[in-house]
C-alpha cells in the first residue's frame, strides 16, 4: 500500500468514527479523562455490547486507546489523533479558501 493509500485509509477510518454522535460523545468524555468502558455504557440508553462496539470503532481509528486495570477496560482519548483530524480539515479549508479567492478575483473582474 502506498503512503497516499494509507493516508486515505486513515482518513476514512477517522471520519467514519466521527460520523456517529454517540462516538463523538464518547470521544469527548475520554478526552476529558480516562473512563472505564462500563462507566461509559451506563451513560447511554443502549446495551453494554453496543457501547463496546462504538469504543472499538474509535480505537481502530486511533482516536482512543484502552488499557486493562484489573477486570476493567479503561479508555483514554488520543490527542495526536485529534490533531491529525484537525490537519485533514485544515487541508480541506485551504482548498476551499483557494477556490473562494479565485471566485473573488473573477467577480472583481479585470482592473
Amino acid at each position: 500500500m502506498t503512503t497516499t493509500e494509507e493516508h486515505e485509509k486513515r482518513a476514512d477510518a477517522l471520519f467514519h468514527a466521527l460520523a456517529d454522535s454517540t462516538r463523538r460523545d464518547i470521544l469527548r468524555r475520554v478526552l476529558a479523562g480516562e473512563h472505564s468502558v462500563s462507566a461509559l455504557a451506563r451513560s447511554y440508553d443502549m446495551s453494554f455490547a453496543a457501547v463496546q462496539k462504538h469504543v472499538a470503532v474509535l480505537e481502530r481509528a486511533g482516536l482512543i486507546s484502552k488499557r486493562r486495570s484489573g477486570r476493567e477496560a479503561l479508555a483514554s482519548g488520543e490527542v495526536e489523533a485529534i490533531r491529525s483530524v484537525a490537519s485533514l480539515l485544515g487541508e480541506f479549508e485551504a482548498v476551499w479558501r483557494g477556490r473562494i479567492g479565485r471566485i473573488d478575483d473573477l467577480l472583481a473582474g479585470p482592473e
